[in-house]
């Protein structure tokens, strides 16, 4: 089975094209970007899609990253992927950014609790946590709040947000370790794509909060 994963939820645009019996991707494109995912995405997976044997016909799967993320760039991403799913027959699933974040960390031997941070600005920060217990479901929380639900660590932590949950869970005397800081892996949205179950793993946007943008009733005029 091949799969064409996309990204958009972060800052970055990327796809990739991989095939089950693979470790790495056929063909892959990632461009940083905070703005732009609109304009950038299709003509980059056109790119990606080139570089395939076979093109779109080769494609058994689509995989997107649903969230969290950015409101604009989770839109950009599931709709594309939508598009090309109803264009070509293949399902198309969810991956969430979360998840794709952790998985890198899965490979590894990680004593303690695996952690995927994602800054979510005004001292908070999306959350997923894998370890001792029950570990963490996806969450938007304060960022002591994140630091106090981890425990006693150690704690190892990957994404944005990583460096300012490590800074929290220091003052608790925690250990913890950031691994990496920034997005999710193409690849891994793509491994974890392959081995998704389509009735499961749906393609729509995961929210953890609300959007910024409120409506200013003050501001409307009355109607007649």
């Amino acid at each position: 089975m091949r799969i064409l994963a996309i990204d958009t939820a972060l800052d970055t645009c990327a796809a990739c094209v991989m095939a089950e019996e693979s470790e790495a991707p056929l063909a892959a494109e990632s461009l940083p970007m905070a703005r732009g995912h609109a304009e950038s995405l299709l003509p980059l997976i056109e790119r990606v899609i080139a570089r395939v044997e076979g093109g779109f016909e080769a494609i058994d799967r689509i995989a997107v990253t649903v969230g969290p993320g950015s409101y604009t760039g989770l839109r950009v991403g599931l709709s594309a992927a939508r598009a090309i799913g109803l264009s070509t027959g293949k399902p198309v699933v969810g991956v969430g950014t979360l998840s794709a974040l952790l998985a890198p960390l899965l490979a590894e031997s990680v004593e303690g609790t695996m952690a995927a941070v994602i800054d979510a600005r005004h001292g908070a920060v999306y959350v997923q946590a894998l370890g001792p217990g029950d570990g963490l479901a996806p969450a938007h929380l304060a960022v002591e709040a994140a630091a106090e639900q981890l425990g006693a660590g150690p704690v190892v932590l990957t994404g944005s947000g990583a460096p300012m949950l490590a800074a929290a869970l220091a003052e608790r005397g925690v250990a913890a370790r950031v691994a990496a800081v920034g997005g999710p892996d193409i690849a891994s949205v793509a491994s974890l794509g392959l081995v998704a179950d389509p009735a499961q793993a749906l393609a729509r946007p995961l929210y953890l909060r609300g959007p910024d943008a409120r409506p200013q009733d003050h501001a409307r005029i009355a109607r007649r």
